[in-house]
């Protein structure tokens, strides 16, 4: 029974290996290196340990698996395939990396169900992890009953030695270390070779001790290749430690049974070669076709469909029960997971006239995130160790940490961009939660990767970035974001917001909250802004609007975004003052507007008007779009300089006379 046990438990290795070496070699393109190294571990964790339904990819109280290490893709797309997921046929193993696969050059959560991260960059999977383990901690913290618990699931994740040079991993596993987050646990692809060659060239440092220094359980299997029961017993003491997250170092031979290519740089980004591929199949017994997988791998590993759907009608019996004992919680938990919004939620949004005091759009921005906090129980975040100046905080919650994972306001320290995926990883969680995170609008910068991939992965998180422009003041062109704005205009999938002022903020979150399959940013004051007669929520979802003017053809046009809006306005009442007919667009989101259909967007800007003006703090390359070949631009394509805010804005031009200058040169 022995003999015939490790005999199956070698065929499902081996499956797993050259599903990926033929997929990658009929690519002609790929990275078989890790697959062939890691299958092992892999195979343990999936087949003794991780808790799925291979036909319910998205039940709720699965373990989640992250492949932060994506560039070895066909290991997890191999593993999809043997245990049974219908979204990854074996067709579409033989389409690895071609048009509109199922299976792409790295996992994408949104292309094959089964992925749960999309994962690219290297250290972004861990990070991710990171917030999928927080959301599982939360949840459980905030529903769960001492008789029933409806939230228990672990999140796994394999990284490799990029992941682990890669600074994001180092900022999301000092977070995980000190949330104590035990029901997380990473497998550590020990294999010495990154692209350049061997990690000796670079990278000698004592990943242990290191991960040991973060406050997480370590443990070493020295021998990846052939140790299952070893790699098994690590998994077993992980799961064992409930107060802190495990890292398990597993070394391993990247390219194992490749006779000439293993431990080498060759085979970790390309395929072996014909050549290689029959040496390698002599070399491990593997006598069977390209893509050809023994009937008795599929017999083994789909048991898992059958298990899934146990595991899963165990829990709908424990979560049936948990509804009729605590039918409050049960009905609010529901609402989170289905992304269900109480009715009218959004009157709780404030709306302001322009006899409201003015208030920087950051406060206005504090002041919504707590109402909708009130009525939204998944809104959830914080700020990277900017909260009092970024005003993120909840004000009727506690700090989420080690002990009180119910509560909802996180604190990041300075890791902007950890606090990036781990956000992305909160809301790929698929719970409902929605995260938000916050910083200054220049380190944006730290974090872009992160942001890129909210958008790619159709993440719903809301990035709160104040200090929004040259206004800032003191602290200079270090933190005076100048290109930001524009630069993550051009990211696909990712509103960037502009308010004016109170109302467009609120506007703002509320496009923000109700759409659930894409990111937006908010760029928010530092400065106070006037409450502008006109502005309003409903305005804020076209993207753009006539704010005064709207009567009749105008002689020239005012765009302006954010604070600036204000000084269109002023601008204008001076040029009407003179007879000039103006109107005054507020445009809060280039993305929206350019969803709108065309009769909408030419009532806003007509193209039979030539003479236009855009007003925007920050560079000018972009406003062509809108001001044509005749207009002008008014905004910085330069860096700022350390002075009080009001006195750079006045140098650089943004004032109310400027506007009006600039207008009237337009008009001759």
């Amino acid at each position: 029974m022995v003999v015939a046990a490790q005999s199956i438990q070698q065929l499902c290795i081996n499956a797993i290996r050259f599903l990926s070496i033929d997929a990658v070699e009929k690519a002609k393109s790929g990275h078989p290196g890790l697959p062939m190294g890691a299958a092992p571990m892999a195979f343990v964790l999936w087949d003794r340990f991780l808790r799925f339904n291979p036909k319910n990819p998205n039940w709720f109280n699965r373990d989640r698996f992250v492949l932060s290490a994506g560039h070895g893709s066909m290991l997890l797309y191999s593993l999809l395939h043997l245990y049974g997921y219908d979204s990854v046929t074996l067709e579409d193993i033989k389409q690895f990396r071609q048009w509109k696969s199922k299976t792409p050059g790295h996992p994408e959560n949104f292309m094959t169900p089964g992925v749960e991260v999309t994962t690219g960059p290297l250290g972004q999977g861990i990070a991710n992890a990171v917030g999928l383990a927080l959301a599982e901690a939360h949840l459980a913290a905030r529903y769960n009953k001492p008789d029933c618990k409806i939230v228990d699931h672990y999140t796994y994740v394999l990284l490799g030695d990029g992941c682990n040079m890669e600074g994001i991993s180092g900022e999301a596993a000092s977070l995980a270390g000190h949330w104590g987050l035990g029901k997380l646990i990473a497998l550590y692809d020990d294999n010495h070779i990154s692209i350049d060659g061997s990690t000796d060239i670079a990278f000698t440092e004592d990943v242990c001790k290191r991960f040991e220094a973060y406050g997480w359980h370590v443990q070493h299997v020295p021998d990846g290749n052939t140790d299952l029961e070893g790699i098994a017993r690590a998994i077993e003491n992980a799961k064992a430690v409930t107060d802190r997250p495990s890292l398990i170092k597993i070394t391993t031979t990247i390219g194992y049974g490749s006779p000439n290519k293993a431990n080498t740089a060759g085979v970790h980004g390309a395929p072996l070669g014909a050549e290689e591929v029959a040496l390698t199949r002599k070399n491990l017994g593997w006598d069977y076709e390209p893509f050809v997988v023994p009937e008795e791998v599929y017999e083994h590993c789909r048991k898992a469909i059958e298990r899934g759907a146990r595991l899963q009608a165990e829990w709908e019996e424990t979560f049936a029960a948990y509804k009729a004992k605590y039918p409050a919680e049960a009905e609010e938990f529901e609402n989170i997971l289905h992304g269900k919004l109480p009715e009218n939620w959004a009157d709780c949004l404030p709306r302001y006239t322009p006899q409201d005091k003015p208030v920087a759009t950051r406060k206005h921005s504090e002041i919504c995130l707590n109402a909708i906090a009130k009525v939204l129980p998944q809104l959830m975040g914080g700020s990277a160790d900017l909260t009092h100046s970024n005003l993120t905080e909840i004000h009727h919650e506690g700090d989420f940490q080690k002990g009180a994972y119910h509560n909802r306001n996180i604190h990041f320290g300075v890791r902007e961009h950890a606090m990036g995926a781990i956000c992305n990883g909160i809301a790929l969680h698929r719970s409902g939660l929605i995260p938000y995170g916050a910083t200054f609008l220049v380190f944006t910068d730290y974090m872009r990767n992160a942001i890129r991939l909210s958008a790619l992965s159709q993440a719903h998180v809301i990035w709160v970035m104040t200090h929004d422009s040259i206004a800032l003041g003191e602290d200079g062109p270090t933190h005076q974001p100048i290109e930001h704005l524009m630069s993550l205009r051009l990211i696909p999938d990712l509103y960037v917001f502009r308010p004016a002022d109170g109302n467009e903020t609120s506007g703002a979150y509320k496009v923000a909250i109700e759409t659930r399959n894409k990111p937006s940013l908010l760029a928010l004051s530092r400065q106070n802004v006037p409450n502008l007669a006109g502005t309003s929520i409903e305005g804020v979802a076209k993207g753009a609007y006539i704010l005064s003017g709207g009567e009749e053809t105008p002689d020239i046009i005012l765009i302006g975004t954010g604070s600036e809006v204000a000084l269109c306005v002023g601008a204008a009442e001076k040029l009407r003052a003179e007879g000039v007919k103006v109107r005054v667009v507020s445009m809060p989101c280039i993305e929206l507007f350019e969803a709108q259909d065309e009769e909408y967007k030419e009532s806003v800007l007509p193209k039979a008007v030539k003479k236009r003006v855009s007003v925007e703090a920050g560079v000018t390359w972009g406003w062509e779009r809108y001001i044509g070949d005749e207009g002008i631009a008014i905004g910085i394509d330069c860096f700022g300089v350390s002075a009080p805010g009001s006195v750079v804005m006045e140098k650089f031009g943004f004032t109310v006379d400027n506007v009006y200058a600039k207008a009237k040169s337009l008009l001759g």
